[in-house]
């Protein structure tokens, strides 16, 4: 096994606030990018403030999506602010933004000011709609891309409201697919030696992971709210027992009548609502209250067991977020970790990514940043002088109150 991460040669300036730029840098550093997380002196990422809860002042969430990066606070409204920048730009690889279509032109960060800097620079510029169309300029949040993605109104019971998914999804889908393309990009510059720029728009991104809701507008019909059940298979939902929730999920006839002799209905899969997995969706209700009235008669712990472990059925527990980050599986894979931050934090848990590789590293290997934390050091290192970072700072590049 090599010492040497796959990203390792590259450096990513990283001008976003909040989730989608930040996941994508996220996944960078992961596989061992430089990362360059530019911030506004004084404030920072909007998400160091999200919240609460808060630890020392800072927001844990904040924390989730900014492990292995170096904080730099430019003022980019200065001069000297914007100047800093472009240097740093020289040398860097990846330019990631998520300002609403024509910040960065009034920034002066906009692709074609960047490329003047760079011309082999891959500039990913991420937005809610996209660089163009009609809602272009539109603010836009997670909350609004899931409802017009048309995940909401697939989400949630059949005679309730539409529901958001309980975690930012289309922030981390549009995350994921800056990665993607990033990484693409890079592999494409090695191979041509040329420079892209990525459109992104958060509503795009959305809308290829509908897949199976998709295919049923396709076929001419309209996906509906069905809670846990699914649009094609059956069983294949959440059912209630004596102390909680139960997941279970039959893809075939074998399984199907596997989980019926395990829960002593072996009846089941001669009836002939039930025959088929066709026969089954069309009567899931029916099936959803024989199913359920035989599961309420135990735990989830004891039908693990029956159905699991005796029986080899694809069945899993709900589990509230905190187990959900500490059982014994998490624990044997190391998925959940900790980083010493060497300050006032103490030690700061990790959630880490799950490439494992074997020929390769990957992994965080440092806390996420305090704000300005590597103003110095980053820009020493692209080549400034000591009395030049002082000038910069005498032009307030880095903000009022620059911190050391």
């Amino acid at each position: 096994m090599t010492d040497e991460r796959i990203l390792s040669d590259v450096t990513v300036l990283d001008l976003t606030t909040f989730v989608t730029g930040g996941f994508c840098t996220l996944m960078l550093a992961n596989q061992g990018a430089d990362v360059v997380k530019v911030e506004r002196p004084g404030v920072g990422d909007d998400n160091r403030h999200a919240g609460p809860p808060f630890v020392d002042g800072e927001s844990p969430y904040f924390w989730t999506v900014n492990y292995d990066k170096r904080s730099v606070e430019l003022d980019l409204t200065t001069e000297a602010g914007r100047e800093a920048l472009y240097y740093l730009a020289e040398e860097a690889d990846v330019f990631v933004q998520n300002y609403r279509p024509g910040t960065a032109e009034t920034l002066g960060v906009d692709d074609g000011t960047i490329r003047e800097c760079n011309e082999e620079i891959i500039y990913c510029a991420i937005s809610a709609f996209g660089q163009t169309g009609p809602w272009r300029e539109r603010p836009g949040y997670d909350l609004l891309v899931q409802g017009m993605s048309g995940i909401m109104s697939v989400t949630g019971e059949a005679d309730g409201r539409p529901v958001k998914v309980g975690l930012p999804q289309t922030d981390l889908i549009t995350g994921m697919w800056a990665a993607f393309g990033i990484v693409n990009a890079l592999y494409e510059r090695e191979r041509t030696g040329a420079g892209e720029y990525i459109d992104l728009g958060m509503l795009d991104a959305a809308l290829p992971w509908l897949t199976k809701q998709a295919g049923r507008v396709f076929a001419g019909e309209r996906p509906e709210r069905m809670g846990t059940k699914d649009p094609v298979l059956a069983p294949y939902q959440t059912y209630e027992t004596a102390d909680g929730y139960l997941n279970v999920a039959c893809l075939n006839q074998k399984l199907w009548r596997a989980f019926c002799g395990a829960i002593g209905r072996p009846d089941l899969p001669e009836d002939p609502r039930y025959e088929t997995n066709a026969d089954r969706v069309e009567h899931m209700d029916d099936l959803e209250a024989e199913i359920e009235a035989e599961l309420a008669g135990k735990t989830t712990d004891e039908w693990m067991a029956i159905l699991v472990e005796d029986a080899g059925v694809p069945a899993g527990p709900v589990y509230e977020v905190e187990d959900a980050l500490s059982n014994p599986q998490v624990e044997a894979r190391g998925s959940v970790t900790e980083l010493d931050a060497g300050d006032e934090r103490g030690t700061i848990p990790v959630v880490e990514h799950p490439l494992q590789f074997r020929e390769a590293e990957s992994g965080f290997r440092s806390p996420p940043p305090r704000l300005g934390e590597h103003n110095r050091d980053v820009l020493r290192e692209f080549g400034y002088s000591a009395a030049e970072i002082d000038d910069l700072a005498a032009a307030g590049a880095f903000g009022d109150d620059e911190r050391d």
